[in-house]
């Protein structure tokens, strides 16, 4: 997956109805929240992000990605999320697993919220 595609990929998660993540984050995901229980494993990761708006407005910052193994990417970044006068701020880590070609899933993603004057 080229580095756009990746970042779609993401994205797409940020402005996603629940389906999207019933659909892309894996059964084994681990994920790291800023809010309770802060983590989460399987289809709990699933329920957990289940909730979360489909933000409006979408930015990503400080992007990086790193692809250690072939079948694996890691992506770092600060993401700036809008849905009406609700804001959210945070440092984030993402990364994938490919299941077959082209059918990429999250195994892991982590957040760390980041007060709103923080800039990359």
């Amino acid at each position: 997956m080229d580095d756009q595609r990746v970042w779609d990929f993401e994205g797409g998660l940020w402005h996603a109805l629940e389906d999207r993540y019933h659909e892309r984050v894996d059964a084994e995901c681990v994920m790291a929240l800023s809010r309770e229980p802060y983590l989460v494993h399987g289809k709990d990761a699933i329920d957990a992000v289940s909730g979360t708006p489909a933000w409006d407005e979408v930015e990503f910052s400080d992007k990086t990605i790193s692809r250690p193994e072939e079948g694996l990417i890691v992506v770092g970044y600060r993401v700036e999320a809008a849905k009406g006068e609700t804001r959210f701020h945070a440092a984030c880590t993402s990364v994938y697993r490919r299941r077959a070609h082209e059918d990429w899933t999250v195994v892991q993603h982590a957040q760390v919220v980041l007060p709103a004057a923080t800039k990359g």
